[in-house]
């Protein structure tokens, strides 16, 4: 029999009340101003009912941002991201489970560590990097003498250079690596019975036949639910896509949002700017709608 606490239930609900209420307070009053011109985003008290120029705004915040050729963008970044960070994950967490070497679980923590660094911490060597990715290849040529050495015999000055700023590969490339994504498919990668293996090993599969005729179908709705959360992860990133792309060509939907707001003295014009935030939101919003199922599905099958 399942214990009755009423007290409990309506402290519960209240606080998911609360929850709900101070989530969706913002996005309402985003719509409301996404719904007035610029008067009536700024008259005193705030307007809390919708007005009638929502279609105007959003088409001139699509014009405006040039968002048709930004959305492309992100969506090319984020399917990147998601894509890289899965098959990174996956690969790690397989290496990590069913190959018995001595720093396996070293080697996981390491990995495990690296979810209390956020990107803020680890931005100024990331974008080294990404301005010159062969700058160690370079740095060991000219240590060991190798530079000198091929210039002489060859007369071959040898200058390593590989640029990610302001390239597709240079906003995906640096933001594959996912401790998140490996500790999820470890867990799930552990509930797969011992039995599974040695009938893989007696069929003769190898590691990557196993990997891809049995962990892959099997981890699908861990695999959907990373997915969801990766690709909304990449669509709202700011501050990487911010540093690494200088040409406003390349700019994601975030970062030309931001540049949608006026600096110095200039009025922004906050219904027009909510009506872009709308439309930035869009594609994580059905992202999470249509994966909604397998998101709680792969949630909860990894946690057994």
């Amino acid at each position: 029999m399942v214990e009755r606490r009423p007290l409990l239930d309506l402290f519960t609900h209240f606080l998911l009340l609360l929850s709900a209420v101070a989530l969706l307070v913002p996005v309402w009053l985003a719509f409301v101003a996404a719904t007035h011109d610029i008067a009536g985003v700024n008259r005193v008290p705030i307007n809390w009912l919708p007005g009638p120029h929502f279609f105007d705004n959003l088409s001139e915040a699509w014009t405006r941002g040039g968002f048709a050729s930004r959305f492309m963008t992100s969506l090319v970044v984020a399917i990147g991201v998601t894509a890289g960070k899965i098959v990174l994950a996956m690969l790690a967490a397989f290496a990590i489970v069913f190959f018995h070497w001595r720093l396996r679980l070293v080697v996981f923590w390491l990995i495990f560590i690296t979810l209390m660094l956020p990107l803020e911490v680890r931005i100024v060597p990331t974008y080294a990097v990404a301005a010159n990715a062969l700058r160690p290849f370079q740095a060991i040529l000219d240590v060991t003498g190798l530079t000198w050495l091929i210039q002489m015999v060859a007369g071959i000055q040898v200058d390593l250079q590989w640029r990610l700023l302001n390239s597709t590969a240079g906003l995906i490339l640096p933001l594959i690596a996912t401790a998140t994504g490996t500790f999820l498919y470890r867990q799930f990668f552990l509930t797969i019975p011992e039995e599974l293996v040695e009938a893989a090993k007696m069929d003769g599969a190898g590691p990557l036949r196993f990997l891809r005729d049995v962990l892959v179908p099997l981890s699908g709705t861990t695999m959907a639910a990373l997915a969801t959360i990766l690709f909304v992860y990449a669509w709202n990133q700011y501050l990487w896509p911010l540093l690494v792309t200088t040409e406003p060509e390349r700019a994601t939907v975030m970062v030309q949002l931001s540049r949608m707001v006026p600096r110095g003295d200039g009025a922004p014009e906050w219904n027009i700017v909510m009506a872009g935030a709308l439309l930035a939101m869009l594609p994580p919003l059905a992202i999470v709608i249509l994966m909604q199922r397998w998101f709680v599905r792969g949630l909860v099958q990894t946690e057994k």
